[in-house]
């Protein structure tokens, strides 16, 4: 499929003296030439599923960059407004909030990029399929609501001891419901490889509505417990929009007919996956509950802070895993494992090109980014160091978690969770005892890297899948080169000036050091031919 792309895209639909111009550039010659050469060594199979993946990479890219500004906008808000102690009440209670909500939905979301594409000859099957994730996903919302409302006290005597907490963390478990059904909405349009959709709803709208809820608590002189009200209220009306308007578009219906036949095949995968979900709250998220547990409610807002931070290094993970899931159950379905393993290796080397200026950002004016929330906040430095670590080896491995249950082994994914969820429980809990916030950081960094580099090798053993060779070392080199660039710019530039003078100019050291070292054919494809695409439809926009 040419889609206009590619060198046949060069020429223009004017007169034959534009086109006779063009022909006469050597530039425009030899960069035709040089995409023709890119494609050609790319087989077609691969070829589309790269730029199907890295097109919604681009797209959720954009959407994921909105989402973390949204959420970093409503952190700085509240971190000024509420003060330290009344903000870290909120980070706790909203962490907490953010761990049932990975549980809610009981394996729901999976289950549906796995089965959605399976059934697209299948309009009632895949209604089914929607109507089990949306009821699943209501009757656990419900459950959790009623065991946070009896359980709050108790965690307030355990954690943070604060009057506030109790009907805080009440308010935030009836949100925990409605954000279920806006995933569930949103992951019916990610199943069908609408990335729009799935961006719109999960990565702006949710945000953006926390934020409109936040503030206007706030401008009505409300504290802790009123902002946890006006973000449930909010949330409420888009749950209320999400779920008919996914359907409307999607033209999947969620339907309970004949709900007995598929559910069976529909918790094989999902159970196991909610019991991932579930090990993976103790494996990598224990460090939210003992840091409130611990230590006091400034230390749990100082970490919420660097989670937003990190939050920030998880986009090009987040963004090529947008539409990988179902383009690699789709390949897996078909026997096409040469093909997946290829563009496996090709994501995840475009995934760790894009992380590394992100890390080098970060590392190296993490001191300035974290004041812009207040001076108590910069003591979260040495974590978000720490933390960064395990970024990189999670990102370096690609997409290991997701290609297990696409490939039909959640149960070894949900085995392995539960092992290093116990060790993890046990190792954090020594780390923050000793080291405080960066003990944390350290149990939840090690965790990261343990179970990828486990996950890559089951990957390995079960399918055949290994996405490392040589062409790893072009990102890794720029990227030392980059480091050694943006601190040099942040020791003779003070303040503030000095990230966007040392971002601005070490991403230009990064852009030219990839450059002279060579970039791989693969990802010069998808680069040249998304340009050409997104070109193209700027400047149809600008004609019209």
């Amino acid at each position: 499929m040419n889609d206009g792309l590619g060198a046949g895209s060069d020429a223009p639909d004017g007169p034959a003296s534009d086109a006779d111009a063009d022909a006469a550039d050597p530039a425009k010659n030899a960069d035709a030439a040089d995409t023709t050469g890119d494609a050609d060594a790319v087989p077609d199979d691969e070829r589309e599923a790269l730029l199907t993946i890295a097109g919604g990479a681009v797209i959720t890219a954009g959407g994921v960059s909105g989402q973390r500004a949204l959420t970093a906008a409503t952190e700085f808000f509240l971190a000024r407004g509420l003060g330290p102690a009344a903000y870290g009440v909120y980070a706790l209670a909203w962490r907490i909030a953010q761990l049932c909500s990975r549980l809610v939905t009981f394996g729901s979301v999976p289950a549906l990029q796995r089965y959605l594409p399976e059934y697209a000859d299948d309009p009632d099957r895949q209604g089914v399929v929607a109507g089990l994730a949306y009821a699943t996903t209501l009757g656990f919302g419900a459950a959790i609501a009623a065991g946070i409302w009896l359980a709050a006290p108790r965690i307030d005597a355990l954690t943070v001891e604060d009057a506030s907490f109790p009907p805080t963390m009440r308010a935030f478990g009836f949100l925990v419901g409605l954000l279920g059904v806006v995933m569930v909405a949103s992951a019916v349009f990610r199943a069908v490889g609408s990335a729009r959709g799935e961006i719109a709803f999960n990565k702006l709208l949710r945000p953006g509505v926390r934020l409109v809820g936040a503030l206007a608590a706030l401008a009505l002189g409300y504290s802790v417990v009123g902002v946890a009200g006006g973000i449930v209220v909010a949330t409420a009306l888009l749950a209320a929009v999400a779920a008919p308007l996914s359907a409307r578009v999607t033209g999947i219906v969620p339907s309970l007919r004949g709900v007995l036949r598929e559910a069976g095949r529909f918790y094989n995968h999902a159970a196991p996956v909610a019991m991932s979900s579930l090990g993976k709250v103790f494996q990598n998220r224990v460090d939210v509950l003992l840091v409130g547990a611990l230590l006091t409610a400034t230390a749990a807002g100082v970490y919420n802070v660097v989670l937003v931070l990190i939050a920030i290094a998880w986009i090009p993970l987040m963004a090529f895993n947008q539409l990988l899931p179902p383009v690699a159950s789709e390949l897996y379905a078909d026997g096409r494992t040469e093909t997946l393993n290829a563009v496996y290796g090709s994501v995840t080397r475009q995934i760790v090109t894009t992380v590394v200026p992100i890390l080098a950002v970060l590392a190296v004016f993490g001191r300035e980014l974290l004041g812009l929330f207040g001076e108590p906040y910069v003591a979260g430095y040495v974590p978000l160091v720490v933390y960064l670590v395990g970024v990189f080896v999670g990102s370096a491995v690609g997409a290991t978690g997701w290609l297990l249950m696409m490939t039909d082994h959640q149960y070894a994914r949900m085995a392995l969770d539960w092992l290093l969820a116990a060790l993890n429980v046990a190792l954090t809990y020594a780390f923050v005892v000793r080291y405080g916030l960066v003990g944390a950081a350290l149990g939840t960094s090690l965790a990261i890297a343990v179970q990828n580099g486990i996950q890559v090798v089951l990957l390995r053993r079960f399918e055949g899948l290994w996405p490392f060779d040589r062409t790893y070392l072009t990102p890794l080199a720029a990227g030392g080169v980059t480091l050694v660039a943006m601190r040099a710019i942040r020791a003779v530039v003070p303040g503030l000036a000095a990230v966007v003078v040392g971002a601005a100019g070490g991403l230009a050291v990064y852009a030219g050091a990839l450059r002279v070292l060579g970039v791989d054919p693969r990802d010069r494809l998808v680069a040249r031919e998304l340009a050409a695409r997104y070109r193209a439809r700027l400047a149809e926009r600008l004609r019209r």
